[in-house]
């Protein structure tokens, strides 16, 4: 035993605490890892802290090291950047990422870690997750040269969508939202911003990103004729009421899901979750995400941050919790 490590709990839905959690040496094969900063994904952490994970989703929607089962006590997150103190010698003072919760410090295999490149600082890294997310939406949409693009929802994830479309020779892209103080994000990122009544209505593709019935509706109806939605947002166990009359069939306009927790169909067989994710951290040397960082707290103050940002009281895309003294 090396010592104790505190790890963040939800205890039960709508509460969580800092508890003690025993940490031991790493074998040959592992590492011990120091947390710097880890990220609050605030879409699915916010089901999860609610006890919203639906009860046939429960074994799908594990984190990878987390422990306790939905709805609660459970040990959830997975954007942690944190320094390699022991174990394996080749990653020794390396900085990581890796899928782990929110954590002081924590002993995996050496194979769950990814080092972070030189040219992305640790707090950017955090968001490694959302844009691994954004590049498997990518590899699920093919958008093309010249395509006219939507991303509704200007959460993280929708953002790190823009900023990625972005890149495609050609492209309009449009960050569409209700918060209209969101154009001021679409601006940093280099994307066009609307509100849902003034959004383009001839996309050729659009992202998904809000999480509300509403932002999906609008995404099928900014479509222009065999456009496609690629949806990002997750549900839990909310029901969505969605309207596929007028055009929607006539229009033979369609709807794709798009999911993190495996590689897109079209890489399949080509790119491993590994590799996916040490593009998504490259990717990040891109100064312009930066934007997406907009608050930080202590580790200590956690039990009080996240249900602020779970009930909106504490605006933000991605809330980074620092470890260092």
């Amino acid at each position: 035993m090396v010592a104790d490590a505190h790890a963040f709990w939800v205890v039960e839905p709508g509460r969580g605490e800092i508890r003690a959690v025993p940490l031991r040496e790493p074998g040959p094969d592992e590492v011990l890892v120091r947390t710097v900063f880890s990220g609050i994904s605030r879409g699915t952490e916010s089901l999860v802290f609610r006890g919203h994970v639906p009860v046939d989703q429960y074994a799908l929607m594990r984190a990878p090291f987390q422990d306790g089962d939905f709805p609660a006590p459970v040990k959830y997150g997975y954007l942690n950047v944190g320094v390699v103190e022991a174990g394996a010698a080749h990653l020794l003072g390396r900085t990581v990422f890796c899928l782990f919760p929110h954590q002081t410090s924590y002993v995996v295999p050496a194979s769950a870690v990814v080092p972070v490149p030189e040219s992305v600082p640790p707090r950017r890294a955090v968001l490694g997750g959302m844009v691994e997310t954004a590049v498997n939406a990518l590899w699920d949409a093919r958008p093309l040269v010249g395509d006219r693009i939507a991303v509704v929802g200007a959460g993280a994830v929708g953002c790190c969508v823009a900023r990625l479309a972005r890149g495609i020779p050609g492209a309009e892209v449009t960050l569409v939202d209700v918060d209209p103080s969101k154009s001021a994000v679409a601006a940093a990122l280099g994307v066009d911003f609307a509100l849902p009544s003034d959004a383009p209505t001839d996309c050729d593709l659009a992202f998904h990103a809000s999480a509300t019935a509403a932002g999906l509706q609008c995404a099928v109806d900014l479509l222009a004729r065999e456009g496609r939605v690629v949806e990002l947002s997750w549900y839990g166990d909310t029901s969505v009421t969605l309207s596929l009359g007028g055009r929607f069939h006539s229009g033979r306009l369609g709807i794709v899901a798009s999911q993190v927790g495996t590689v897109s169909p079209s890489e399949h067989g080509r790119r491993t979750h590994r590799e996916r994710l040490v593009l998504a951290l490259d990717l990040l040397a891109d100064n312009a995400f930066d934007a997406l960082i907009t608050g930080s707290s202590r580790f200590d103050e956690l039990p009080a941050v996240l249900p602020r940002i779970v009930d909106g009281s504490l605006p933000a895309l991605c809330h980074t919790i620092d470890y260092q003294d």
